[in-house]
């Protein structure tokens, strides 16, 4: 039977198949909030928020460094808005790593209980390391992560940017604390046009490590609104993909859609992340983009016939 969400490895949280990265709520630098995106506003991400819960997508992504802990504040804000409607949310972020070169478990708990903090909660569904820079062993990673679990303060635990073998390694280390690697997510564009990304091996994934695509849509380079003549705007060059390729991609896409009722770009590239078993975390600045993403009861296709959002893989 195909399965309309997935459970963490080592928890009980259970995440839908598709999700929302918030990166973009509250950053001004890459995403233009209160600055160049006049269109980018806590009344824009409202809609976002609660269109997104009313289609079933309730796993939202951040991270202590999104606009300097701003996006985590406004997720607490959007769940102060409405409890009810904010009960069936599942949250996620991330901490950055570099602290641990000041100190070990107490930098992650500090900086743990800051993020709990701003999102007003008392305990993260998702907690994850933002990416293999500390210059700390994999152990003194885990024995953080294996202290914030022990105090109540995580659910599960996971890794962000990581390649395979420092995913390996550091599931090991976890292993050894009773803790189970939960997820391993990538900036990538999408499976489309990175096909040798830096997918988990299918022993992690068999141990229930589940992989987010971050970067799903390429930081809007697949929606279709961005061209070689017209190219994202702010500093979006993190992943940076040259316009040239990914034109290529898009018309690709847009074929592909047009075969399968007039899907967008952008549902074409979701629907491939999430054929592949992952889960994509497609940002949402408002509700009418939120709107442009399939509700979860429509499902996804498998990879080979991709009748985009008709039955789960």
């Amino acid at each position: 039977m195909s399965p309309d969400s997935y459970v963490l490895a080592g928890s009980d949280v259970s995440i839908p198949l598709l999700g929302v990265g918030t990166w973009a709520w509250g950053d001004r630098s890459t995403w233009g909030m209160g600055g160049y995106d006049a269109d980018l506003t806590i009344g824009s991400i409202e809609g976002a928020w609660d269109t997104s819960i009313d289609a079933g997508v309730t796993f939202f992504d951040t991270a202590e460094v999104y606009g300097g802990g701003e996006s985590e504040r406004i997720i607490g804000q959007m769940r102060g808005r409405d409890a009810s409607r904010s009960a069936s949310v599942v949250l996620a972020t991330k901490f950055h790593a570099v602290a641990l070169e000041a100190e070990r478990q107490g930098a992650l708990l500090k900086s743990l209980r800051a993020s709990l903090r701003r999102l007003g909660v008392s305990s993260i569904d998702l907690y994850q390391i933002h990416g293999p820079i500390s210059l700390r062993s994999h152990a003194a990673l885990a024995d953080a992560l294996a202290a914030a679990r022990e105090a109540g303060l995580v659910k599960a635990v996971g890794v962000s940017n990581y390649s395979v073998k420092e995913t390996r390694s550091i599931a090991a280390e976890l292993d050894k604390r009773g803790l189970k690697l939960a997820t391993k997510s990538d900036r990538v564009l999408t499976a489309a046009t990175c096909p040798r990304d830096r997918r988990p091996s299918g022993r992690l994934r068999r141990a229930g490590c589940r992989p987010p695509r971050l970067f799903a849509i390429g930081q809007g380079r697949l929606t279709g609104k961005y061209s070689t003549d017209n190219p994202p705007p702010g500093k979006r060059t993190f992943s940076n993909h040259p316009m040239e390729i990914v034109d290529t991609v898009v018309a690709q896409l847009r074929t592909i859609g047009e075969k399968h009722g007039g899907k967008k770009p952008s549902q074409v590239a979701l629907n491939w992340v999430m054929a592949k078993g992952a889960v994509p975390i497609p940002g949402a600045k408002n509700s009418a983009r939120r709107r442009r993403m399939p509700a979860l009861s429509g499902g996804v296709s498998t990879p080979t016939t991709l009748p985009c959002w008709t039955k789960p893989p």
